[in-house]
């Protein structure tokens, strides 16, 4: 008897609400039309580095994520950014390295490829660059500010307690000794050099030209082209071109981005600051 009352009071229901309920299949067909493209798996992926890189959990989950899919037979990877830190920008450089090696990426510059974003898409197969692009900033700084002037003035002074000769090293409450300078112009030649060698391995550059391309000097795409820090002038539409081409896909179908990836990038453009950020240096 039970389950006659549940069919009972199920089929109540739809008679009740069918008109809410094909109202609400009319709007799902409207806004998620079952076309011949949707029904198909995409073969082709964007993966999208943008702003300071940091954080870039995300970004690697995207790589890891394109790697796996079989279905994936190509990446673009999408650029706009002025660089950040050393290690995760590395870490970006080796990821796409890896991905490179299973699939083709195509890395474009839509804005800003320089300092480590530049070095995040070095290992790509090949980098076009839209016209109006930065790209380069090939160097590497380290700075910190000197508040001891300040603290004088308002009669701040610090106890510090160490061990090891270097502890202090980069303070902002004093001046650099000339030993902790050395020390730190030091780390700051090797990290160059470990830029330098990367770039020039991946772009088959001559090592011995640095002077020329990585002199942390911000080139516009055509001159970046000149200096062989990327392959080609174009636009979007000619990377995915590329891409298409050089990953052998006879259908392509690019991966859509989800509505809330949509909307989290609109609110990245009502920043229009971040089209002046550009930056000459890892950070």
């Amino acid at each position: 008897m039970i389950i006659f009352r549940w069919i009972g009071n199920f089929i109540s229901y739809i008679h009740n609400h069918f008109k809410a309920m094909l109202f609400l299949l009319l709007l799902f067909f409207i806004f998620n039309p079952l076309n011949k493209e949707t029904l198909q798996k995409a073969n082709l992926a964007t993966i999208r580095i943008e702003g300071q890189i940091n954080q870039i959990d995300t970004i690697l989950a995207n790589i890891e994520k394109a790697a796996l899919n079989k279905n994936i037979k190509g990446v673009l990877l999408r650029v706009d950014s002025p660089g950040g830190a050393l290690a995760p920008s590395i870490e970006l450089s080796m990821a796409v390295k890896r991905l490179n090696q299973i699939k083709p990426v195509v890395a474009y510059a839509a804005g800003s490829m320089t300092s480590g974003s530049y070095y995040a898409s070095i290992w790509s197969k090949k980098i076009i660059a839209n016209p109006g692009a930065f790209i380069g900033s090939i160097g590497v700084l380290f700075q910190a500010p000197n508040i001891k002037s300040l603290a004088d003035k308002l009669g701040i002074s610090e106890q510090v307690i160490t061990a090891g000769e270097y502890k202090q090293m980069g303070t902002f409450t004093r001046e650099w000794n000339e030993k902790e300078k050395m020390a730190l112009k030091e780390l700051i030649s090797d990290a160059y050099t470990l830029f330098t060698t990367d770039v020039a391995n991946a772009r088959n550059l001559k090592i011995e030209d640095t002077k020329s391309f990585a002199n942390a000097r911000v080139f516009i795409a055509q001159k970046a082209k000149k200096e062989g820090l990327i392959d080609e002038v174009g636009s979007l539409y000619t990377a995915q071109l590329e891409l298409e081409k050089i990953s052998g896909v006879q259908n392509p179908i690019w991966e859509k981005p989800s509505e809330m990836d949509m909307f989290l990038q609109e609110l990245k453009g009502v920043n229009a600051l971040s089209f002046f950020n550009i930056k000459s240096s890892l950070r």
